[in-house]
């Protein structure tokens, strides 16, 4: 009513009364417009939350609530320190999570179950027809009309609302149908790190396990596993906090744009050159990670694993080679698989490297009689024999109890000191004569290295990259 008081009493009213020499007016009119500006940052309460989907930064959040709903997100300022020799954690966020309550709230969020309309329609024509629904769902899929009937309309769109119920027998028939015809384990099924949600991961991991069926890792499900972290290392990616970035003295960003894809991390990358840190950015482009770098490879695409080799070749030449160091020769004895010992196969007129040598290949199993075929073989040094040392797969799943990664003999816990050759063994064991090479486990999924992807290490990482091709060099030359 007020608005309308002013509309019709707007040319009646008198001059504003002017103030400060005439810099300024007072005015009468009804200002409870601005209450709508003001009420958009109202809130009721702050609760502290994260954004945990499809990230797993964990970063701390003002959560304002109103009425029940999120208004809007600020980051928390109070991260406890890590060290007073590291950064502090804090500021952690980005930009996704500050408007993340936008996604809560979208008309495109995704809040009920979607189904194709083809296969829809297909399911409830042999619901129709079947009373139990594996045989329904077996009718679909042994038709290769109605299978091709839905599945090219993939990428198409197409879908629609379902019932939960609906959906949830649908899932369960192809299962169970799929379970007996063609085992339990072609059930494949991702499930999100507890680091997200615990309840999450862990209804979707115990279900497969107790189905039988394959709980592959959400690195799968995200398609961002870096692969030479397992690779070089032996796992996956269990590895210090961005934190210790601070502590290198020389970063290769290759494969991340961190700024871009890590953003609450991404201050320790630029705070560590204040130590002194050296960085160098890998990529095609001139990205965020690039910008921040001290050096920029521009890479062309598809020749990463060209630089990676050479990387290899120069430390392998330079400080294995040429010139010998005592901290790359005792890091790879003790830290790396190196030392352990490779069978080699004929294959025309070379030689190529197969699996690890194993206790279960020797006659006497070198005394190991529990899970000798999961126990690899290195050349001690010291001894001048084949050991089996403490830490690997089949001691950790033995009764011994020593599978504690130590350069020990599992046998008599005698110190052992791992042999790096680089020449060839010739050696004879009863009952089968293999040729022997001591180098990295050159299996042939590691010579496919043009599709990898190296996320963030340090250059001593790079330390083993090169030496399958290398190795196989040499051993070519002196086959020949």
């Amino acid at each position: 009513m007020s608005r309308i008081l002013d509309k019709l009493t707007f040319f009646t009213n008198k001059a504003p009364e002017v103030f400060a020499s005439g810099h300024g007016i007072t005015t009468d009119e009804n200002r409870d417009w601005e209450r709508a500006y003001r009420g958009r940052w109202a809130h009721d309460k702050v609760v502290r939350s994260t954004h945990g989907v499809n990230c797993t930064g964990s970063c701390s959040w003002k959560i304002y609530v109103k009425n029940g709903l999120v208004t809007w997100e600020t980051q928390q300022t109070d991260y406890p320190r890590t060290r007073p020799d590291l950064p502090n954690h804090e500021p952690r966020g980005c930009a996704r999570g500050a408007s993340y309550s936008w996604y809560l709230y979208s008309a495109a969020r995704l809040k009920y179950p979607m189904i194709r309309s083809r296969l829809l329609k297909l399911w409830r024509e042999s619901k129709g027809l079947h009373a139990d629904p594996v045989d329904a769902w077996a009718s679909i899929v042994s038709q290769s009309e109605k299978t091709k009937n839905y599945k090219q309309a993939r990428g198409l769109g197409g879908m629609v609302r379902a019932d939960w119920d609906e959906v949830n027998e649908i899932i369960a028939a192809a299962n169970i149908y799929t379970a007996k015809k063609y085992g339990p384990d072609r059930v494949m099924g991702f499930s999100p790190i507890p680091a997200m949600s615990m309840i999450s991961y862990a209804a979707g991991s115990r279900y497969l396990s107790l189905i039988g069926g394959t709980c592959m890792s959400f690195y799968d499900w995200y398609c961002d596993l870096p692969p030479s972290s397992p690779q070089v290392w032996g796992e996956q990616t269990d590895v210090p906090e961005s934190a210790d970035w601070y502590n290198s003295s020389y970063i290769i960003a290759w494969g991340s744009n961190v700024p871009q894809t890590r953003t609450p991390d991404a201050h320790f990358f630029t705070e560590a050159r204040y130590n002194g840190t050296k960085t160098v950015a890998v990529t095609p482009d001139y990205s965020e990670v690039a910008k921040l770098s001290d050096s920029w490879l521009p890479v062309r695409q598809g020749t990463d694993s060209a630089l990676a080799m050479a990387m290899g070749h120069v430390i392998l030449k330079e400080f294995h080679v040429t010139g010998k160091s005592k901290y790359f020769d005792e890091y790879c004895r003790i830290y790396t698989d190196m030392p352990f010992l490779v069978m080699l196969e004929k294959k025309d007129s070379n030689y190529i490297a197969t699996r690890t040598l194993r206790a279960a290949d020797f006659g006497n199993k070198l005394g190991e009689n529990q899970n000798p075929e999961w126990k690899p073989v290195i050349f001690d040094e010291t001894t001048s024999k084949v050991v089996v040392p403490n830490g690997t797969v089949g001691s950790r799943w033995d009764e011994s109890g020593k599978w504690n990664l130590e350069s020990k003999n599992v046998n008599d816990d005698s110190e052992i000191w791992p042999e790096k050759l680089l020449s060839i063994l010739m050696m004879k064991w009863s009952p089968l004569r293999f040729l022997i090479l001591v180098i990295w486990k050159m299996n042939s999924r590691f010579f496919h290295i043009q599709n990898m992807t190296v996320y963030f290490c340090v250059i001593s990482r790079h330390v083993r990259l090169n030496w399958m091709l290398k190795m196989k060099y040499w051993l070519q030359q002196s086959m020949t």
